[in-house]
């Protein structure tokens, strides 16, 4: 937890140009269940105060742990530390990436509380979190994922800290984004229609350009997957500042409306805005998705299409393809990559005899092209040089 006084840099969110609405992150947005997530903050206010050395910090780490198991998860390790003289453990689970699996997108938030269940603080963060794990755990994503729970945040970071000694910088982990969610809840009864969006505005500067980057990557991913607004104001905090420090690459959220009730027994769901925290579920899922670069996989049929010609191959760019049985029909034509992600997909609302179709923004290299039209599917693989 923390309280924010001034915000001595805060500024409305610049568009990133680079980024565009995303169907398939859309589609994965809308499978968020506002249900799930409002139960597992129940859950976790069930599971009492959080404290180093008592039994309900334990026990939300074997729920943690439990959930991760049941959503298929297998990959789930333990980091054991002490803090303040008390043992206790942070929760790493892994999903590994198709292409970049050394590569990792962490996604984390922390599980102790002080003083109070913590429901706001940090059970939202912990919610949001398992919720995006339910809905990627059988979706491609080209980079790995870590969704980290951390303990001990509450006591001085000692939790994350831990885990950047001891694992990061002797393993020289390559990561590519630290997403951190702590205290999302917003105040109910408050208009709740605005998320902060942190980057890194501290030294070492060598991280801070692409920290803003990436935190304006992530404010246009909550506007264009959830109903919310975005501000960007200077990450401080919370667990991601040892990896700041370290100069890894951070962003996070933080509520706007900040509670009055963080660090004491009212800390509960009462005084939360769930639906609040349903739109910044499905906005740090979208977020997720962009920077783990989650995608649809495509069958790939076993034998090419011979009624199908596309030409030249390989190709400079600009292909031109027939399908003399389509000629004025309809079409949807789809491109993906060896693996089977998407990469280009579009209609063509009437076939001319030879289709030219310009796919200059592909790399070069080798793909697959599908056709679809009256129930149909035409195959060729193509090569671009």
């Amino acid at each position: 937890m923390k309280r924010r006084l001034i915000l001595l840099f805060c500024f409305f969110q610049a568009v990133a140009t680079a980024q565009t609405f995303n169907p398939f992150y859309s589609a994965l947005t809308a499978n968020c269940n506002q249900d799930s997530v409002t139960q597992n903050l129940m859950e976790f206010e069930a599971l009492g105060i959080k404290e180093l050395g008592t039994s309900a910090l334990d026990d939300t780490y074997d729920w943690l742990v439990s959930k991760y198991t049941n959503l298929g998860y297998t990959d789930i390790v333990a980091d054991d530390f002490f803090a303040n003289g008390w043992p206790t453990k942070n929760l790493i689970v892994t999903k590994t990436g198709t292409v970049y699996p050394d590569t990792y997108v962490i996604i984390d938030g922390h599980y102790d509380t002080k003083n109070g269940t913590g429901t706001n603080d940090n059970g939202t963060g912990t919610a949001i979190i398992l919720e995006a794990a339910r809905l990627l755990k059988n979706i491609n994503t080209e980079y790995s994922i870590k969704f980290i729970h951390f303990s001990a945040e509450e006591t001085s970071l000692q939790g994350s800290q831990h885990y950047v000694n001891t694992d990061v910088v002797p393993n020289n982990m390559d990561i590519k984004i630290v997403f951190n969610i702590d205290q999302v809840g917003g105040v109910n009864g408050m208009t709740n229609n605005t998320i902060i969006c942190e980057q890194d505005m501290s030294p070492p500067s060598s991280n801070d350009a692409q920290s803003a980057l990436m935190t304006n990557e992530l404010a246009t991913c909550i506007e264009l997957y959830s109903n919310l607004m975005t501000e960007i104001s200077y990450a401080y905090g919370s667990d991601y500042v040892p990896f700041m420090n370290q100069g890894e690459i951070i962003t996070g959220l933080y509520e706007k409306n900040q509670t009055p009730y963080a660090h004491t027994i009212q800390d509960s769901i009462e005084y939360i805005d769930l639906d609040y925290v349903y739109e910044i579920t499905k906005g740090s899922l979208g977020a997720l998705s962009h920077f783990a670069i989650a995608y649809e996989e495509l069958a790939i049929p076993e034998n090419e299409s011979n009624d199908l010609n596309v030409f030249p191959i390989p190709s400079d760019g600009y292909l031109t393809l027939s399908i003399e049985s389509l000629v004025g029909q309809p079409i949807d034509l789809t491109i993906s990559n060896i693996s089977g992600a998407i990469s280009y997909k579009t209609r063509i609302s009437s076939l001319n005899v030879e289709q030219i179709v310009d796919i200059m923004h592909l790399g070069p290299g080798a793909y697959l092209l599908y056709i679809e039209a009256q129930n149909q599917r035409y195959y060729k693989q193509i090569f671009l040089k």
